[in-house]
C-alpha cells in the first residue's frame, strides 16, 4: 500500500459520490418538471423547457446548499437517547463506505490488497446491519426502532442472494483477492455470462445504500423512521454515508462484473472512474422509477425467485469453469 493509495482512493470516492448526488438532484428537478409539466398547455411548451433546464442547472448545487444547511442546523437531541450507540451508527455509516472501498483496485491503485477482498466487502456489508439499526435505536423512538428493524428484515432478504451473486465471478476467477477478480475478466467481461448476478448485486447495493425500493426504513411513513431523528451534521453524515455506499458499490460491481479499468487508450483508473459513474448514474436513475417495497412483501420474491436464480447462475459458472481447471 502506498501513501498516495491511502489518500487517493477515499478521496476519489468523496469526488464520485458528490458528481453522483449532483446528477441526483438533476434527476429529481427532471422528475418533478415532467410531473408538473404533464399538465401545461401547449403554448406553454417553450417556457416549460426553459424552466426545466433551468432547474436541471440548479439541481448542480443541490449537494452542496443540502450540506451547508444541515451544517448550519442544530443538533436535535432525544429524550433518553443512548447518545453514544446513536453517533456510532450514525458515523458508521460514512465510515462502512470509506473502508468498504480499501480493498478495491482503482486501476494500479489499492489501499489494502488483502487475498481475501471480497470477504471483506460482504463483512463491511453485514456492519452496516449494525449501523442502520442502531441509528435507529439509539435515538429511543418507535419511528427509529422501526425503521432500524425493517433495515434488518431488507436486509435478511437481500443478503443470501447477494452472497451467491458474488460467490459467481469468485468461483470464475479462482480466488477472493480483487485484482485478480479483475484480471480473470480479459478478453471477456463476467456480466457478458453473468448477467444474473449482476442484477442481484446491484439490487443488494440498492439495499445496503438504503434507496429505493428499499427505502421502508426511512420512509414517510414512519416519520422517517432512522432518519426521524437526525439533524445537523448527524443527517449530513448519515446521507453522505448511503450516497458514499452507492458509489463504493457501484465501484465494486465495475470491478466484479465490468472488467475493473480495462478499456482502450486511457489509463486503467481513469476508465474505473468513467465506468462507476456511468454505473452509478444508472443506479440513480434507476432506483427512481422503482416503487417502494413493504418488507414483508420482499422476502418471498428475494428467496424464492431470486436465490434459486442465483444459485442456478453459480452453477452455470461451475459448470464453465470446472473443465478449464
Amino acid at each position: 500500500m502506498s501513501q498516495w493509495a491511502a489518500l487517493g482512493v477515499p478521496v476519489v470516492l468523496l469526488l464520485v459520490t458528490l458528481v453522483g448526488a449532483a446528477v441526483d438532484g438533476v434527476l429529481a428537478g427532471g422528475s418533478r418538471n415532467a410531473g408538473s409539466g404533464a399538465g401545461g398547455s401547449t403554448a406553454g411548451g417553450s417556457t416549460a423547457g426553459g424552466s426545466t433546464a433551468g432547474r436541471g442547472r440548479a439541481g448542480l448545487t443541490v449537494p452542496l446548499a443540502e450540506a451547508a444547511r444541515l451544517l448550519r442546523q442544530r443538533r436535535r437531541g432525544a429524550v433518553a437517547a443512548d447518545t453514544l450507540l446513536w453517533r456510532a451508527g450514525v458515523v458508521g455509516m460514512p465510515v462502512a463506505a470509506v473502508l468498504m472501498v480499501a480493498v478495491l483496485p482503482v486501476g494500479s491503485w489499492v489501499v489494502a490488497d488483502l487475498p481475501v477482498g471480497l470477504v471483506w466487502f460482504n463483512a463491511i456489508d453485514v456492519c452496516i446491519w449494525a449501523f442502520a439499526w442502531l441509528a435507529g435505536w439509539g435515538a429511543n423512538g418507535v419511528p427509529g426502532l422501526v425503521g432500524g428493524y425493517r433495515f434488518l428484515a431488507l436486509a435478511l432478504a437481500y443478503e443470501l442472494p447477494l452472497m451467491f451473486a458474488l460467490t459467481a465471478p469468485a468461483a470464475a476467477a479462482g480466488s477472493l483477492r480483487m485484482a485478480d477478480i479483475v484480471a480473470a475478466q480479459d478478453g471477456l467481461w463476467f456480466v457478458v455470462w453473468m448477467p444474473v448476478a449482476f442484477v442481484v448485486f446491484c439490487a443488494a447495493v440498492l439495499g445496503f445504500s438504503l434507496h429505493r425500493p428499499f427505502v421502508s426504513p426511512v420512509a414517510t411513513d414512519i416519520t422517517g423512521g432512522v432518519l426521524g431523528e437526525l439533524t445537523g451534521v448527524d443527517r449530513l453524515l448519515f446521507e453522505a454515508g448511503r450516497y458514499g455506499l452507492l458509489t463504493a458499490g457501484s465501484g465494486f460491481g465495475v470491478a466484479l462484473f465490468l472488467g475493473g479499468g480495462a478499456g482502450p487508450l486511457l489509463p486503467a483508473w481513469v476508465w474505473f472512474l468513467v465506468k462507476t459513474l456511468v454505473l452509478l448514474v444508472v443506479l440513480l436513475a434507476v432506483r427512481r422509477r422503482l416503487p417502494l417495497i413493504r418488507p414483508d412483501r420482499l422476502m418471498g420474491p428475494a428467496w424464492l425467485v431470486a436465490l434459486p436464480v442465483v444459485l442456478l447462475q453459480v452453477l452455470v459458472v461451475a459448470v464453465v469453469v470446472i473443465p478449464k481447471g
